[in-house]
Protein backbone atom coordinates (compact mmCIF):
# COMPACT_ATOMS: atom_id res chain seq x y z
CA UNK A 1 0.00 0.00 0.00
CA UNK A 2 1.10 3.68 -0.92
CA UNK A 3 2.06 5.49 2.12
CA UNK A 4 -0.76 7.74 3.62
CA UNK A 5 -1.56 10.22 6.38
CA UNK A 6 -2.93 9.18 9.13
CA UNK A 7 -5.90 11.99 8.68
CA UNK A 8 -6.93 9.09 6.21
CA UNK A 9 -6.73 6.22 8.42
CA UNK A 10 -10.29 6.94 9.08
CA UNK A 11 -13.73 6.18 8.07
CA UNK A 12 -15.98 8.65 5.69
CA UNK A 13 -18.68 9.50 8.65
CA UNK A 14 -16.29 10.89 10.94
CA UNK A 15 -15.99 13.64 8.39
CA UNK A 16 -19.40 14.25 7.11
CA UNK A 17 -20.51 14.13 11.15
CA UNK A 18 -17.81 17.26 11.44
CA UNK A 19 -19.64 19.29 8.81
CA UNK A 20 -22.95 18.53 9.70
CA UNK A 21 -22.06 19.32 13.31
CA UNK A 22 -19.97 23.05 12.22
CA UNK A 23 -23.14 23.85 10.17
CA UNK A 24 -25.24 23.07 13.32
CA UNK A 25 -23.17 25.26 15.82
CA UNK A 26 -22.18 22.23 18.02
CA UNK A 27 -19.05 21.04 16.65
CA UNK A 28 -17.27 23.51 19.15
CA UNK A 29 -19.28 21.78 22.13
CA UNK A 30 -16.38 19.94 25.24
CA UNK A 31 -16.59 16.62 24.69
CA UNK A 32 -15.17 13.67 26.65
CA UNK A 33 -14.62 10.12 24.52
CA UNK A 34 -13.45 6.91 25.87
CA UNK A 35 -12.19 3.87 24.82
CA UNK A 36 -13.10 0.58 26.22
CA UNK A 37 -14.29 -2.80 25.55
CA UNK A 38 -17.44 -4.32 27.13
CA UNK A 39 -16.47 -7.91 27.28
CA UNK A 40 -13.67 -9.95 27.35
CA UNK A 41 -13.61 -13.33 24.42
CA UNK A 42 -15.13 -16.53 26.21
CA UNK A 43 -12.06 -17.89 28.58
CA UNK A 44 -9.98 -14.82 28.77
CA UNK A 45 -9.10 -13.91 32.38
CA UNK A 46 -7.70 -10.52 30.93
CA UNK A 47 -6.59 -8.43 27.90
CA UNK A 48 -3.16 -6.96 27.49
CA UNK A 49 -3.34 -3.05 25.77
CA UNK A 50 -0.46 -2.34 23.37
CA UNK A 51 -0.44 0.20 20.54
CA UNK A 52 -0.90 3.42 22.95
CA UNK A 53 2.79 4.22 21.46
CA UNK A 54 1.62 3.98 17.89
CA UNK A 55 -1.60 5.76 18.65
CA UNK A 56 0.32 8.73 20.36
CA UNK A 57 2.32 8.89 16.79
CA UNK A 58 -0.40 8.76 14.88
CA UNK A 59 -2.45 11.52 17.07
CA UNK A 60 1.01 13.92 16.45
CA UNK A 61 1.06 13.22 12.68
CA UNK A 62 -2.68 13.90 12.30
CA UNK A 63 -2.59 15.91 8.92
CA UNK A 64 -4.77 16.70 5.81
CA UNK A 65 -1.88 17.28 3.51
CA UNK A 66 -2.65 18.88 -0.17
CA UNK A 67 -2.71 15.27 -1.38
CA UNK A 68 -5.85 14.39 0.82
CA UNK A 69 -7.64 17.38 0.23
CA UNK A 70 -7.20 17.14 -3.59
CA UNK A 71 -8.61 13.43 -3.21
CA UNK A 72 -11.38 14.62 -1.02
CA UNK A 73 -11.91 17.64 -3.14
CA UNK A 74 -12.26 14.89 -6.18
CA UNK A 75 -14.30 12.56 -3.64
CA UNK A 76 -17.50 15.50 -3.93
CA UNK A 77 -18.42 14.26 -0.08
CA UNK A 78 -17.40 17.30 1.37
CA UNK A 79 -17.93 21.39 1.16
CA UNK A 80 -15.20 23.87 1.14
CA UNK A 81 -16.24 25.54 3.92
CA UNK A 82 -15.00 22.00 5.71
CA UNK A 83 -11.66 21.26 3.27
CA UNK A 84 -10.61 24.31 4.33
CA UNK A 85 -10.89 23.83 8.19
CA UNK A 86 -9.23 20.10 7.52
CA UNK A 87 -6.39 21.92 5.90
CA UNK A 88 -5.56 23.54 9.15
CA UNK A 89 -6.73 20.47 11.56
CA UNK A 90 -3.98 19.77 14.45
CA UNK A 91 -5.45 17.94 17.86
CA UNK A 92 -5.43 20.38 20.71
CA UNK A 93 -7.50 18.42 23.24
CA UNK A 94 -5.89 16.06 26.08
CA UNK A 95 -5.55 12.43 26.31
CA UNK A 96 -5.09 10.23 29.39
CA UNK A 97 -4.87 6.36 29.04
CA UNK A 98 -3.76 3.26 30.62
CA UNK A 99 0.29 2.82 30.72
CA UNK A 100 0.73 0.34 27.54
CA UNK A 101 1.03 -3.12 28.58
CA UNK A 102 -1.15 -2.95 31.05
CA UNK A 103 -3.62 -4.90 31.39
CA UNK A 104 -7.74 -4.24 30.92
CA UNK A 105 -11.36 -5.58 32.11
CA UNK A 106 -14.23 -5.17 30.82
CA UNK A 107 -15.34 -1.69 30.93
CA UNK A 108 -11.51 -0.07 31.55
CA UNK A 109 -11.47 2.88 30.18
CA UNK A 110 -8.00 2.14 28.69
CA UNK A 111 -7.80 5.75 26.57
CA UNK A 112 -9.75 9.12 27.36
CA UNK A 113 -9.51 11.77 24.86
CA UNK A 114 -10.86 15.29 25.45
CA UNK A 115 -11.40 18.07 22.95
CA UNK A 116 -14.11 19.85 21.05
CA UNK A 117 -16.27 17.43 18.78
CA UNK A 118 -14.72 18.45 16.16
CA UNK A 119 -11.22 18.18 17.24
CA UNK A 120 -11.30 14.68 18.78
CA UNK A 121 -14.38 12.94 16.75
CA UNK A 122 -11.99 12.43 13.65
CA UNK A 123 -9.51 10.37 15.48
CA UNK A 124 -11.86 7.56 16.32
CA UNK A 125 -11.13 4.85 13.65
CA UNK A 126 -7.78 5.64 13.61
CA UNK A 127 -7.13 5.19 17.38
CA UNK A 128 -9.22 1.74 16.99
CA UNK A 129 -7.73 0.04 14.30
CA UNK A 130 -4.10 0.31 16.07
CA UNK A 131 -5.30 -0.36 19.67
CA UNK A 132 -8.01 -3.33 18.48
CA UNK A 133 -4.88 -5.15 16.02
CA UNK A 134 -2.26 -4.75 18.48
CA UNK A 135 -4.17 -5.45 21.62
CA UNK A 136 -5.29 -8.82 19.99
CA UNK A 137 -2.10 -10.36 19.27
CA UNK A 138 -0.73 -8.79 22.52
CA UNK A 139 -3.70 -10.56 24.89
CA UNK A 140 -3.36 -13.89 23.01
CA UNK A 141 1.04 -13.52 23.09
CA UNK A 142 0.29 -12.82 26.89
CA UNK A 143 -1.53 -16.06 27.50
CA UNK A 144 1.55 -17.68 25.33
CA UNK A 145 4.09 -16.87 27.58
CA UNK A 146 2.12 -17.97 30.55
CA UNK A 147 2.10 -20.94 29.17
CA UNK A 148 5.66 -21.39 27.95
CA UNK A 149 6.64 -21.47 31.72
CA UNK A 150 9.76 -19.05 31.22
CA UNK A 151 11.02 -20.82 28.22
CA UNK A 152 11.37 -18.40 25.83
CA UNK A 153 9.18 -17.80 22.54
CA UNK A 154 9.90 -16.26 19.25
CA UNK A 155 7.68 -14.59 17.15
CA UNK A 156 7.63 -15.72 13.40
CA UNK A 157 4.36 -14.58 12.01
CA UNK A 158 5.16 -12.00 9.46
CA UNK A 159 4.42 -14.03 6.50
CA UNK A 160 0.65 -14.67 7.81
CA UNK A 161 -0.75 -10.86 8.06
CA UNK A 162 -0.23 -7.30 6.07
CA UNK A 163 3.19 -6.11 6.12
CA UNK A 164 2.67 -3.14 8.35
CA UNK A 165 0.51 -5.68 10.66
CA UNK A 166 3.45 -7.89 10.63
CA UNK A 167 5.82 -4.73 12.07
CA UNK A 168 3.11 -4.12 15.05
CA UNK A 169 2.45 -7.45 15.47
CA UNK A 170 6.31 -8.13 16.19
CA UNK A 171 6.13 -5.10 18.56
CA UNK A 172 3.30 -6.31 20.92
CA UNK A 173 4.30 -9.62 21.03
CA UNK A 174 8.10 -8.05 22.74
CA UNK A 175 5.66 -6.36 25.12
CA UNK A 176 3.91 -9.30 26.28
CA UNK A 177 7.31 -11.29 26.94
CA UNK A 178 8.45 -12.48 23.49
CA UNK A 179 12.10 -12.99 23.38
CA UNK A 180 12.61 -12.18 19.86
CA UNK A 181 11.76 -11.83 16.57
CA UNK A 182 11.82 -13.15 12.91
CA UNK A 183 11.15 -9.53 11.59
CA UNK A 184 13.95 -7.81 10.29
CA UNK A 185 11.91 -4.59 10.08
CA UNK A 186 10.87 -4.41 13.94
CA UNK A 187 14.29 -4.78 14.61
CA UNK A 188 15.20 -2.07 13.15
CA UNK A 189 12.88 0.12 14.31
CA UNK A 190 12.01 -0.91 17.37
CA UNK A 191 15.27 -3.16 18.46
CA UNK A 192 13.46 -6.54 18.66
CA UNK A 193 16.02 -9.18 19.11
CA UNK A 194 16.07 -11.05 16.00
CA UNK A 195 16.25 -14.70 15.13
CA UNK A 196 16.05 -17.34 12.31
CA UNK A 197 18.44 -19.47 10.84
CA UNK A 198 17.11 -21.93 7.98
CA UNK A 199 14.38 -23.61 6.30
CA UNK A 200 13.16 -26.49 4.66
CA UNK A 201 14.23 -25.16 1.25
CA UNK A 202 17.91 -24.35 2.60
CA UNK A 203 17.69 -28.58 3.09
CA UNK A 204 16.33 -29.23 -0.13
CA UNK A 205 18.55 -27.07 -2.06
CA UNK A 206 21.39 -29.81 -1.56
CA UNK A 207 22.02 -33.40 -2.56
CA UNK A 208 21.87 -34.55 0.66
CA UNK A 209 21.03 -33.22 4.43
CA UNK A 210 24.99 -33.89 5.13
CA UNK A 211 25.76 -31.00 2.62
CA UNK A 212 23.25 -28.95 3.82
CA UNK A 213 24.13 -29.09 7.46
CA UNK A 214 27.98 -28.60 6.67
CA UNK A 215 26.69 -25.34 4.74
CA UNK A 216 24.85 -23.88 7.20
CA UNK A 217 27.43 -25.06 9.99
CA UNK A 218 30.53 -23.21 8.42
CA UNK A 219 28.37 -20.22 7.32
CA UNK A 220 27.14 -19.58 10.81
CA UNK A 221 29.12 -21.25 13.56
CA UNK A 222 28.42 -24.40 15.46
CA UNK A 223 26.05 -22.24 17.67
CA UNK A 224 23.15 -22.19 15.08
CA UNK A 225 19.48 -24.32 15.11
CA UNK A 226 19.50 -26.84 13.05
CA UNK A 227 16.01 -28.06 11.44
CA UNK A 228 15.75 -31.88 11.45
CA UNK A 229 12.25 -32.96 10.25
CA UNK A 230 13.01 -32.67 6.99
CA UNK A 231 13.51 -36.02 6.21
CA UNK A 232 14.17 -38.49 9.38
CA UNK A 233 14.63 -36.42 12.20
CA UNK A 234 16.72 -39.44 14.42
CA UNK A 235 19.27 -39.68 11.26
CA UNK A 236 18.93 -35.47 10.92
CA UNK A 237 20.25 -35.26 14.77
CA UNK A 238 23.54 -38.17 14.25
CA UNK A 239 24.28 -36.10 11.23
CA UNK A 240 23.94 -32.32 12.94
CA UNK A 241 25.88 -33.65 16.09
CA UNK A 242 28.58 -35.21 14.10
CA UNK A 243 29.40 -32.22 12.26
CA UNK A 244 28.74 -29.55 15.07
CA UNK A 245 29.96 -31.87 17.77
CA UNK A 246 28.11 -31.47 21.52
CA UNK A 247 28.46 -27.32 20.78
CA UNK A 248 25.68 -27.87 18.55
CA UNK A 249 23.20 -24.88 19.39
CA UNK A 250 19.86 -26.43 18.72
CA UNK A 251 17.81 -28.31 16.67
CA UNK A 252 14.01 -27.40 15.71
CA UNK A 253 10.88 -29.39 15.07
CA UNK A 254 8.57 -28.34 13.08
CA UNK A 255 5.68 -31.52 12.21
CA UNK A 256 4.84 -34.73 13.86
CA UNK A 257 4.02 -35.72 17.39
CA UNK A 258 5.85 -32.74 18.84
CA UNK A 259 6.20 -34.03 22.68
CA UNK A 260 7.19 -37.69 21.80
CA UNK A 261 9.89 -36.33 19.02
CA UNK A 262 11.28 -33.94 21.97
CA UNK A 263 11.88 -36.86 24.49
CA UNK A 264 13.46 -39.19 21.73
CA UNK A 265 15.90 -36.33 21.12
CA UNK A 266 16.44 -35.10 24.18
CA UNK A 267 17.50 -38.89 25.10
CA UNK A 268 19.37 -39.21 21.54
CA UNK A 269 21.35 -36.25 22.23
CA UNK A 270 22.04 -36.81 25.88
CA UNK A 271 23.61 -40.35 24.15
CA UNK A 272 25.66 -38.28 21.62
CA UNK A 273 26.88 -36.25 24.62
CA UNK A 274 25.18 -32.99 23.54
CA UNK A 275 23.49 -32.14 26.83
CA UNK A 276 23.75 -28.42 26.38
CA UNK A 277 21.90 -28.63 22.98
CA UNK A 278 18.43 -27.24 22.60
CA UNK A 279 15.16 -28.40 21.75
CA UNK A 280 13.33 -25.54 19.83
CA UNK A 281 9.59 -26.68 18.81
CA UNK A 282 7.61 -24.83 16.09
CA UNK A 283 4.64 -25.47 13.98
CA UNK A 284 0.87 -23.88 14.27
CA UNK A 285 1.08 -23.68 17.99
CA UNK A 286 -0.91 -21.91 20.48
CA UNK A 287 -1.01 -21.33 24.18
CA UNK A 288 -3.26 -24.47 24.52
CA UNK A 289 -0.79 -26.51 22.10
CA UNK A 290 2.10 -24.76 24.38
CA UNK A 291 0.16 -25.92 27.38
CA UNK A 292 -0.16 -29.44 26.33
CA UNK A 293 3.72 -29.55 26.04
CA UNK A 294 4.58 -28.43 29.18
CA UNK A 295 6.52 -31.46 30.54
CA UNK A 296 8.00 -32.41 26.97
CA UNK A 297 11.91 -31.64 27.26
CA UNK A 298 11.31 -28.73 24.96
CA UNK A 299 13.53 -25.38 25.50
CA UNK A 300 11.49 -22.85 23.36
CA UNK A 301 9.07 -22.16 20.71
CA UNK A 302 8.39 -20.18 17.97
CA UNK A 303 5.19 -19.38 16.99
CA UNK A 304 3.02 -17.22 14.13
CA UNK A 305 0.05 -18.02 12.55
CA UNK A 306 -2.33 -17.99 16.15
CA UNK A 307 -0.06 -15.19 17.61
CA UNK A 308 -0.23 -12.73 14.73
CA UNK A 309 -3.87 -13.18 14.29
CA UNK A 310 -4.73 -13.01 17.82
CA UNK A 311 -5.47 -16.39 18.82
CA UNK A 312 -8.85 -16.84 17.34
CA UNK A 313 -9.93 -13.16 18.83
CA UNK A 314 -8.61 -11.03 15.63
CA UNK A 315 -9.77 -7.84 17.73
CA UNK A 316 -10.77 -7.50 21.50
CA UNK A 317 -13.84 -5.23 20.69
CA UNK A 318 -12.36 -1.71 21.37
CA UNK A 319 -15.13 1.25 21.06
CA UNK A 320 -14.64 4.62 21.04
CA UNK A 321 -17.93 6.75 22.60
CA UNK A 322 -19.02 10.07 24.06
CA UNK A 323 -19.16 9.30 27.52
CA UNK A 324 -19.92 13.51 28.02
CA UNK A 325 -20.37 16.81 26.64
CA UNK A 326 -21.18 20.29 26.81
CA UNK A 327 -24.77 21.48 26.58
CA UNK A 328 -26.06 24.39 25.58
CA UNK A 329 -25.91 25.64 29.03
CA UNK A 330 -22.09 25.64 28.98
CA UNK A 331 -21.87 22.67 31.69
CA UNK A 332 -20.65 19.24 30.73
CA UNK A 333 -23.16 16.18 30.51
CA UNK A 334 -22.90 12.78 31.05
CA UNK A 335 -24.60 11.02 28.06
CA UNK A 336 -24.55 7.58 27.23
CA UNK A 337 -26.58 5.07 24.50
CA UNK A 338 -28.77 2.83 25.85
CA UNK A 339 -29.27 0.50 22.81
CA UNK A 340 -30.01 -2.93 24.03
CA UNK A 341 -26.98 -4.88 24.59
CA UNK A 342 -24.88 -2.01 23.67
CA UNK A 343 -25.95 0.39 26.62
CA UNK A 344 -23.06 2.81 27.57
CA UNK A 345 -22.67 4.13 31.22
CA UNK A 346 -21.72 8.15 30.76
CA UNK A 347 -19.75 10.56 32.49
CA UNK A 348 -15.70 10.12 32.36
CA UNK A 349 -14.40 7.94 34.36
CA UNK A 350 -11.42 7.34 37.01
CA UNK A 351 -9.81 3.82 37.25
CA UNK A 352 -8.10 2.50 39.48
CA UNK A 353 -6.44 -0.99 40.80
CA UNK A 354 -7.32 -2.05 43.74
CA UNK A 355 -4.29 -4.48 45.35
CA UNK A 356 -4.62 -6.15 48.89
CA UNK A 357 -1.43 -6.28 49.54
CA UNK A 358 0.65 -6.84 46.08
CA UNK A 359 -2.55 -9.05 44.42
CA UNK A 360 -5.20 -7.01 42.41
CA UNK A 361 -8.29 -7.41 43.77
CA UNK A 362 -10.96 -5.41 41.33
CA UNK A 363 -11.18 -2.97 38.82
CA UNK A 364 -12.50 0.12 39.86
CA UNK A 365 -14.28 2.69 37.06
CA UNK A 366 -15.85 5.28 38.68
CA UNK A 367 -17.81 7.48 36.38
CA UNK A 368 -17.93 10.96 37.63
CA UNK A 369 -16.61 13.21 40.44
CA UNK A 370 -19.91 12.04 42.44
CA UNK A 371 -19.36 7.95 42.20
CA UNK A 372 -15.15 8.72 43.22
CA UNK A 373 -16.91 11.23 46.24
CA UNK A 374 -19.46 8.37 47.23
CA UNK A 375 -16.47 5.89 46.95
CA UNK A 376 -14.85 8.20 49.73
CA UNK A 377 -17.39 8.60 51.71
CA UNK A 378 -18.37 4.86 51.69
CA UNK A 379 -14.68 3.83 52.33
CA UNK A 380 -14.44 6.43 55.74
CA UNK A 381 -17.51 4.66 56.82
CA UNK A 382 -16.22 1.44 56.63
CA UNK A 383 -13.08 1.91 58.19
CA UNK A 384 -14.28 3.84 61.18
CA UNK A 385 -16.99 1.29 61.62
CA UNK A 386 -15.35 -0.78 63.85
CA UNK A 387 -15.98 -4.32 61.98
CA UNK A 388 -13.77 -3.62 59.29
CA UNK A 389 -12.32 -6.15 57.23
CA UNK A 390 -8.35 -6.36 58.48
CA UNK A 391 -7.54 -6.51 54.66
CA UNK A 392 -8.25 -3.13 54.35
CA UNK A 393 -5.05 -1.92 55.84
CA UNK A 394 -2.83 -3.84 53.24
CA UNK A 395 -5.12 -2.35 50.35
CA UNK A 396 -4.14 0.29 48.06
CA UNK A 397 -5.68 1.68 45.26
CA UNK A 398 -3.34 2.20 41.70
CA UNK A 399 -4.08 4.94 39.54
CA UNK A 400 -4.57 3.87 36.19
CA UNK A 401 -5.30 6.32 34.03
CA UNK A 402 -2.06 8.52 33.01
CA UNK A 403 -1.32 12.02 31.16
CA UNK A 404 0.09 11.54 27.65
CA UNK A 405 -0.83 14.89 25.53
CA UNK A 406 -2.52 18.00 26.77
CA UNK A 407 -3.20 20.64 25.14
CA UNK A 408 -2.28 18.72 22.19
CA UNK A 409 1.36 18.08 22.94
CA UNK A 410 2.86 14.89 23.93
CA UNK A 411 3.82 14.66 27.87
CA UNK A 412 6.86 12.74 27.27
CA UNK A 413 8.43 11.88 23.61
CA UNK A 414 10.33 8.29 24.37
CA UNK A 415 12.12 6.94 21.47
CA UNK A 416 10.15 3.74 19.75
CA UNK A 417 12.44 1.22 21.36
CA UNK A 418 12.15 2.86 24.95
CA UNK A 419 8.90 2.75 24.81
CA UNK A 420 8.75 -0.77 23.80
CA UNK A 421 10.91 -1.73 27.08
CA UNK A 422 8.58 0.35 29.18
CA UNK A 423 5.60 -1.17 28.27
CA UNK A 424 7.07 -4.68 28.71
CA UNK A 425 7.74 -4.44 32.45
CA UNK A 426 5.00 -2.87 33.44
CA UNK A 427 3.06 -5.79 31.39
CA UNK A 428 5.24 -7.91 33.42
CA UNK A 429 4.55 -6.48 36.80
CA UNK A 430 0.61 -6.15 36.04
CA UNK A 431 0.35 -9.53 35.39
CA UNK A 432 2.31 -10.71 38.46
CA UNK A 433 -0.61 -8.65 40.30
CA UNK A 434 -3.00 -11.01 39.05
CA UNK A 435 -1.22 -13.97 41.33
CA UNK A 436 -2.28 -16.55 38.04
CA UNK A 437 -0.92 -19.65 38.02
CA UNK A 438 0.03 -21.14 35.00
CA UNK A 439 -0.92 -24.84 36.26
CA UNK A 440 -4.53 -23.16 35.83
CA UNK A 441 -4.80 -23.15 32.32
CA UNK A 442 -5.16 -21.05 29.49
CA UNK A 443 -8.81 -20.11 30.24
CA UNK A 444 -10.90 -19.20 33.30
CA UNK A 445 -13.07 -16.40 34.24
CA UNK A 446 -12.40 -13.23 34.08
CA UNK A 447 -9.09 -12.24 36.59
CA UNK A 448 -11.12 -9.27 39.00
CA UNK A 449 -14.63 -7.58 38.91
CA UNK A 450 -14.97 -4.39 37.28
CA UNK A 451 -16.66 -1.82 39.71
CA UNK A 452 -18.47 1.11 38.71
CA UNK A 453 -20.49 1.68 41.53
CA UNK A 454 -18.93 3.74 44.66
CA UNK A 455 -20.84 2.55 47.62
CA UNK A 456 -20.19 -1.31 46.05
CA UNK A 457 -16.48 -0.65 45.66
CA UNK A 458 -16.21 0.77 49.29
CA UNK A 459 -17.74 -2.71 50.66
CA UNK A 460 -15.65 -4.95 48.25
CA UNK A 461 -14.19 -6.22 51.22
CA UNK A 462 -17.05 -6.93 53.27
Amino acid sequence: MDTVTSALLTDLYELTMLEAAREAGTASRRCVFEVFTRSLPEGRRYGALAGTGRVLDAIADFRFDDADLRYLRRAGVLKEETLAHLAEYRFTGDVHGYEEGELYFPGSPVLRIEGTFENAVLLETVVLSILNHDSGVASAGSRMITAARGRPCIEMGGRRVNEGAAIAAARAARIVGFASTSNLAAGAHYRVPVAGTAAHAFTLLFDTEEEAFRAQLASQGAGTTVLVDTYDVETAVRTAVELAGPELGAVRLDSGDLEEQASQVRELLDSLGAHRTRITATGDLDEHRVEELKDAPLDGYGIGTRLVTGGGHPAPGFVYKLVEREGADGKMHPVGKRSTDKATLGAGKAAYRMLVGDRAHAELVLPGEEEVAEFERELITELTSGAAHPDWKRTSLRPLQQPMILGGEPVETPRAPARVETARARHAASVQELGLSADEGPDGPVAVPTITDGAEAARLLG
